[in-house]
């Protein structure tokens, strides 16, 4: 009876999915005009906060209608793993992640794992995407509308195709800007992850690599962080480089030091401001604080990062925290591929 229910519940859920069901499934939107006669004069609820909640399970929904299911499942880590699709108004989960959830007792990237999106991946590698802003890109709404996927913009496709989500929702005098984010850390995570494999060459050791990363910062071995990108830069063959565009523009390299912490799921915030200044990229793990600066020799002096950190004092916002923070000013060079420069300084 109680499962009976809740597929029932899963179904009636459902039927709303109308316009919305294409941003939990991956489909992204079509044209609903024509010159003539076609599929028009429709009623558009993807940004109407009435319809917020009408294709997906809302927390109301989980810790009733699911509650049996909850059981020896950490309520935060389902919320932070699943939910956080929004369309200006309530957040919802992803039905498919839910259910698989509550049937395997894992916590996994089941939605992400149904299929890699390889027109996505080939997109951000062709316009060479700044691939820490990804999580926090700014449009309006003509743009969040548009649907001819020759021209689209890279914030709308990822919109419509599910993997960015509405955060804030802005009027300037009657003009309508949206803030979007990545939805949850399955998405944030997975994407990443695909990112990394699609941006080094083919048989790069990602896998491992991230893996040791995380044993790294577990243990504070900076002297072995510095090691692992260095020899990471340093493997990648030449041929690859001088072969592949993606390669050779200067934010390459902080894209792919930045999506190897983003594919563990760690808590990473890029551009993060503050009074006097915006910090590159915060990663908070393991109640440790650490602050990275990326710099290109070729472009500024050696010892510019972390003389950056100290200078702008980005540690400021993060000492009520109580916790112990690290400053890193990691350098990069174009010209030998690699990292040259990799200081760490505890603050206090």
């Amino acid at each position: 009876m109680r499962d009976g229910l809740r597929n029932l519940y899963s179904v009636v859920k459902g039927q709303g999915a109308h316009i919305r069901f294409a941003m939990l499934t991956g489909v992204s939107k079509f044209s609903k005009v024509s010159l003539f006669s076609g599929l028009n004069n429709l009623n558009d609820i993807t940004l109407d906060a009435k319809y917020s909640a009408i294709c997906g399970y809302t927390d109301e929904d989980v810790d009733t209608v699911f509650a049996p299911e909850l059981a020896d499942l950490d309520r935060d880590e389902i919320r932070q793993w699943y939910n956080g699709y929004n369309w200006t108004g309530t957040s919802v989960y992803n039905p498919f992640d839910l259910l698989l959830l509550f049937s395997k007792r894992e916590f996994r990237n089941y939605w992400f794992e149904t299929g890699t999106p390889t027109f996505l991946l080939d997109l951000l590698t062709r316009r060479q995407a700044w691939l820490p802003e990804l999580g926090q890109l700014e449009t309006d709404a003509e743009l969040l509308s548009t649907f001819e996927v020759d021209n689209i913009a890279t914030e709308a496709l990822m919109f419509q195709a599910g993997y960015l989500t509405i955060d804030e929702e802005i009027n300037l005098d009657g003009n309508w800007f949206y803030r979007l984010r990545y939805p949850n850390r399955e998405v944030r995570q997975s994407l990443h992850g695909s990112l990394l494999k699609a941006w080094t060459p083919e048989g790069q050791p990602v896998t491992r690599q991230r893996m040791s990363l995380y044993r790294l910062l577990l243990a504070n071995d900076f002297g072995g962080l510095q090691r692992l990108f260095t020899a990471f830069f340093a493997g990648i063959p030449h041929d690859w480089y001088r072969n592949n565009p993606i390669a050779q523009y200067e934010g390459y390299y902080a894209s792919v030091f930045y999506s190897h912490f983003a594919a563990l799921g760690l808590d990473v915030r890029v551009e993060d401001a503050t009074s006097h200044g915006r910090i590159d990229m915060a990663v908070l793990f393991n109640s440790q604080v650490y602050l990275f600066e990326f710099k290109v020799v070729e472009l500024v002096p050696e010892g510019k990062a972390l003389q950056q950190i100290r200078e702008r004092g980005y540690a400021e916002k993060y000492r009520t925290r109580g916790e112990t923070i690290h400053l890193i000013g990691v350098e990069f060079s174009r010209e030998s591929c690699s990292v040259v420069g990799f200081e760490v300084e505890r603050d206090g």
